[in-house]
Order: C-alpha cells, then structure tokens, then sequence
C-alpha cells in the first residue's frame, strides 16, 4: 500500500524489531539504525520520509541525532522516550521533533501518529501558488520558506503551522483548531505544543510574523 520509506533509530533490538515488523505489515519500507551515527549516515543515503527516533540512544543521544539530521533536510521526526516531564518534550519541539509518544505504547496508535505526520506532508501541494506574509513567501509546491528573498530552512511541522496561518491572514485560529489541522489529533501535548513550534518560526523568521491572540491563538496578519 504505502511504499515510503521510515527510518527507525532504536537500540533496544527487540523494540526495534516489533516497531519494523509492525510496519512492514502496514506496507512501509522499513531501515533500522541501532545508533545515531548509523541514523545520520542512513538518513544521508536513505532520504526517508519519515523517522522514529528513540530519545535514549549510546552516543549521540535522540535529541543530537534529530538536530543533525532536520539540519541536513527537513523530515518529520517522531520520538519515542521513556521521558514525560513537559520541559524535556518541549525541549525536543523546539530542535526540531513533530511529535511524541511514550513509552510503553499501542503499535496501533504509532501507525496512526506515522501516517498522519506522513499526510502532513504532502497536504497542500496542490494549491494556486505561494502565500505570502510580509516579507516571507511560503511556496506549498515546494515546502520553501524564504525571508527577503532568503531561503529558510524550517522543520515539515513548522512549515505545516506557517503555511496553515498564512493560508488565511488576518484569521484567529485558536490552539484547538492548530492541533486538529497541522497534528491531526487534539490530544498530546496541547497548547504548549503548538506554542513551542510559533516560538521556533518567529526565532526564524522574525517575532512580528504571527501575532498572539491573548487567551485565543494565533494570526498572521493580512497584507495592508
């Protein structure tokens, strides 16, 4: 069915197995990497589309790894931890994770989280053209950012939240309404999450871009 590609970065031999095996049965293509060199180096060759990273890893731990690999390419990162206080997960927002799950977790709901950080992705490539807020241009088509004609790299789950705001200026989305449509899903980690990734765009591309709606959420605002 799906023939994508997915990296899974695990040292526990008998997790990383069940995870390929799982979804292999799903139709993905699955690599393992027991390790992050090994991750950053199939990360290079392979270009998955996908990676499901384990935050305990010997060496290089997860946090460094995805940091490395989202400097060399933007790809959707999902992090299994074993870790839940709020400051360590916000921490992995910010260096460029998309989502969490914690450890034990359901094989069916990671397949889930999988396939909808994969939907993410390709969603709005079929629109008119770029948007535009100020100076930055968000090209869909591409999934380009640039600022004053400058190219800026960012994160797929940051380009999703940009593009989403830029898609409708002068628009209020709350917390709510960011989570169903960039994440998919209400649950996680709430609003923290979604404040977490407007505080890496606006380090970005400026503080100015998107405006916070005090006990409301977000706006980019509407070209005068």
């Amino acid at each position: 069915m799906d023939q994508r590609t997915l990296l899974v970065v695990e040292d526990e031999a008998p997790i990383a197995a069940a995870v390929a095996a799982r979804l292999r049965s799903e139709g993905f293509r699955v690599e393992v990497a027991p390790d992050g060199a090994a991750a950053i180096e199939l990360c290079a060759r392979l270009r998955p589309d996908l990676v499901i990273l384990d935050w305990m890893l010997p060496g290089l731990d997860g946090l460094e790894v995805c940091r490395r690999i989202q400097a060399a390419q933007p790809v959707p990162v999902l992090m299994l931890t074993a870790r839940d206080a709020e400051t360590d997960l916000l921490v992995g927002l910010t260096i460029g994770a998309d989502d969490f799950m914690t450890k034990p977790f359901s094989p069916r709901e990671l397949v889930a989280r999988v396939r909808a950080l994969l939907r993410r992705v390709e969603r709005e490539r079929a629109t008119g053209g770029p948007l535009h807020a100020g100076e930055v241009e968000v090209d869909p088509a591409t999934r380009r950012v640039r600022r004053g004609g400058a190219p800026v790299h960012l994160t797929p789950i940051e380009f999703d939240l940009l593009a989403c705001l830029a898609a409708r200026p002068g628009v209020v989305h709350t917390r709510e309404e960011l989570l169903l449509k960039v994440w998919g899903h209400r649950e996680g980690y709430g609003a923290r999450t979604v404040d977490s990734h407007v505080q890496a765009i606006r380090r970005k591309l400026g503080a100015e871009l998107i405006r916070t709606v005090h006990g409301v959420g977000y706006a980019i605002e509407a070209a005068r």
